[in-house]
């Protein structure tokens, strides 16, 4: 097993511990980072229709203030918003660099797009639905969670996973400015040390993680629709 490993990828040998380092290291930017979005990006997407005209908790100023700070965010591309965070991922988590160092613009970069895609998927529930919920006695905290949150979940789940995908790509881009992970490895083994097989290795990889997130959106998707 290990002569067919070194026939097809004959660097392997020389970067397998990086490689395992960095795996280890995207694993943690995405799954730290996509949880945080999760939750905060749930909340705004919440937020954004509860609180819209016609909406159960109908606040146009809060909308309007909510609705153009999302646009704004996710105008910044990914590798300025990198670098105006420098200072605020210091504040929080103590460095600018490295995996740590990536969560706060992960995070910031990945909330915007994501309630964006909540607020789409709540959207898709019957407007009567939500008329009949209240009018049989329900509270608006009932209405969020048994009625928008509970038949979403198969619109959530979808979403999740694009978004879970586009994170993959973000911490990738973030590893090839100093954050480490896969992009950081690719960058200089397969870029500055021309181990092409080490750079087709690394793609592979990324490939399995999003056909990973893929598969198991689709099995949630398949038991939570009726």
């Amino acid at each position: 097993m290990i002569e067919f490993i070194e026939s097809v990828i004959p660097n392997f040998a020389r970067g397998s511990n990086e490689l395992g380092r960095a795996i280890i290291q995207t694993l943690q930017m995405v799954g730290i980072s996509g949880l945080v979005s999760f939750i905060l990006g749930t909340a705004l997407g919440v937020a954004l229709v509860v609180m819209k005209k016609g909406g159960i908790c109908q606040n146009p100023v809060a909308y309007n203030i909510l609705d153009k700070s999302i646009n704004i965010l996710r105008s910044i591309p990914f590798l300025i918003l990198i670098f105006m965070l420098m200072g605020l991922s210091r504040l929080i988590m103590g460095t600018a660099i490295g995996v740590a160092g990536a969560i706060v613009p992960l995070v910031v970069g990945t909330v915007p797009f994501f309630s964006r895609q909540i607020e789409t998927a709540l959207s898709e529930v019957p407007h009567g639905l939500i008329e009949a919920s209240t009018a049989m006695g329900v509270s608006r905290l009932g209405v969020i969670f048994r009625v928008y949150l509970r038949e979403s979940i198969p619109s959530i789940t979808r979403v999740t996973q694009i978004t879970a995908i586009n994170l993959v790509n973000l911490a990738t881009f973030a590893g090839a400015v100093g954050a480490g992970g896969l992009g950081d490895f690719a960058l200089r083994f397969g870029h500055q040390l021309n181990m092409r097989d080490l750079m087709w290795l690394t793609i592979a990889i990324i490939l399995i993680l999003v056909s990973l997130i893929q598969a198991v959106g689709n099995i949630i998707i398949k038991r939570a629709t009726h």
